[in-house]
């Protein structure tokens, strides 16, 4: 019986809010990698690399995403495992990914690296990808859509202190549909999830909205026991 060989990898989904080329709504972007070898050779694929052996999840994740694109999210998470038994030449040698996801504000992913082979695509409309990341970044959007209705997970997005118009507009970009102003502000006021503050954002058109940050006493990512390992 031939001997199996399992390696271990880990990639990231990096999420960003930036305008689309052509509607210039907010959209949510992503980071790929063009691949410089093969398989897959010259194909997009995610940021993300071998595990080393005297390195923890978490930091290798990190470790990747400085070395490929130049980011550290403040917001990283695990995602999910992907070990499918085609993960490989063949089931006896395959690669088990532990992907994490990240969320960047617009000015973190313009510090990033970008060029021949790092650039940046609409979540939503992207080329074909190496191995079975398409169904990765797929799975990502759909966490991060069901996410976003019950958690702070938005104001990775945001600076320390927005507008309730500022955070409907992150809403309406990651749910890809418009949202009632007024249900939406009761909505939020209700969570429990803001704190109003007593400065106010001016200089618009419009009269000056009042600006709130989230409790940060609620963590953006929850992980139980683990966090920090």
């Amino acid at each position: 019986m031939a001997e199996s060989r399992t390696a271990l990898a880990v990639s990231t989904v990096i999420f960003a809010l930036r305008p689309h080329p052509t509607t210039r709504r907010l959209a949510l972007w992503v980071p790929l990698v063009r691949r410089i070898r093969a398989p897959h050779q010259g194909r997009w694929a995610l940021p993300g690399g071998p595990l080393a052996p005297d390195e923890g999840l978490a930091a290798s994740a990190g470790r990747n995403l400085r070395e490929t694109t130049g980011l550290t999210p403040q917001y990283l998470e695990q995602l999910y495992a992907f070990g499918g038994l085609d993960r490989g030449p063949t089931a006896a040698e395959r690669t088990v990914s532990i992907v994490y996801w990240a969320l960047v504000r617009p000015e973190e992913a313009e510090a990033g690296a970008a060029g021949v082979n790092v650039q940046w695509f609409v979540a939503d409309e992207l080329p074909e990808l190496a191995f079975d990341h398409s169904l990765i970044v797929e799975y990502a959007l759909w966490r991060l859509r069901n996410k976003v209705e019950y958690s702070r997970i938005t104001a990775a997005f945001l600076g320390e202190t927005f507008t309730l118009a500022e955070l409907r507009g992150v809403h309406e970009a990651v749910l890809q549909r418009t949202l009632d102003p007024a249900n939406f502000r009761r909505q939020m006021e209700s969570s429990g999830h803001l704190v109003a503050t007593e400065a106010f954002r001016t200089g618009g058109r419009h009269r000056p909205a009042r600006l709130f940050r989230y409790d940060t006493s609620v963590h953006l990512a929850d992980n139980g026991p683990l966090t920090g390992r």
